[in-house]
């Protein structure tokens, strides 16, 4: 047998191989990831509801900053549609409608992912003091072999996203509910202390009148006496003078 001839039979035998694991793989595959957040679910529903935020959040928009994204519909609940287009492959062209809208509870969307068609939900559920947010995909992959083949590699594709996705929704609704810090006030000089005004302030007090008395007769002011002296002491008398003989 010709060596081309065996290598055409090989490959013949593993495509055979192949497609017969692949009848026995799941038709249906079910992904979810799941992230707790400290916000009450009516704040959480709001976000996953409003398409509007979607690419606040969106795993693929922040991979690639000049996404174009396009919004049909109502702005929020079921009806709304989103659509984006990037020139990165690794995020392609995809889309989400919502068909289903339970306030603070589920929303569930239609989905394609560069042609991965499925569908996608939302499910919001009390958790401790915050909320517990799963995020979920579903791909009906039929009689297919290829797509049963590609059903096994989504867990670890979609799933990252998914993870990606969750982990943004967290932080932006965390920070957003943040309370800021209180800018500080710059202090007040002290100013100097002033001396009130007593005659100004002092509040006149009840006396009794006074009753019309004389005035006192003026008494002239004793005149100042000079300080004594000392008495002077008589000065001593000269000595008698002695008279020449003639």
């Amino acid at each position: 047998m010709r060596p081309m001839m065996r290598l055409i039979l090989g490959l013949c035998a593993l495509v055979a191989i192949l497609a017969g694991v692949a009848l026995a793989l799941p038709s249906q595959v079910t992904i979810a990831r799941s992230v707790v957040i400290n916000a009450p679910e009516s704040v959480v529903f709001f976000y996953l509801n409003n398409l509007n935020r979607f690419n606040n959040w969106s795993p693929w928009a922040s991979r690639d900053p000049q996404l174009q994204a396009t919004l049909a519909g109502p702005e929020q609940g079921k009806g709304a549609r989103i659509e984006w287009t990037s020139n990165q492959r690794s995020v392609g062209r995809g889309s989400m409608e919502i068909t289903e809208s339970n306030p603070n509870r589920r929303v569930d969307l239609t989905v394609d992912f560069n042609g991965l068609d499925g569908t996608s939900y939302y499910q919001v559920s009390p958790s401790g003091s915050g909320s517990k947010v799963i995020w979920g995909f579903a791909y009906d992959s039929g009689a297919s072999p290829i797509k049963r083949w590609k059903g096994l590699m989504l867990d670890r594709y979609v799933g990252a996203e998914y993870s990606d996705g969750l982990t943004k929704l967290k932080e932006l609704i965390e920070s957003e509910r943040r309370p800021t810090a209180p800018s500080p006030v710059p202090p007040v000089p002290e100013q100097p202390a002033v001396a009130p005004d007593a005659g100004a302030d002092a509040a006149p007090q009840d006396a009794a009148p006074a009753a019309d008395v004389p005035p006192a007769a003026e008494v002239p002011a004793a005149p100042e006496q000079a300080a004594p002296q000392a008495a002077a002491k008589p000065a001593p008398a000269p000595p008698p003078q002695k008279k020449k003989r003639q």
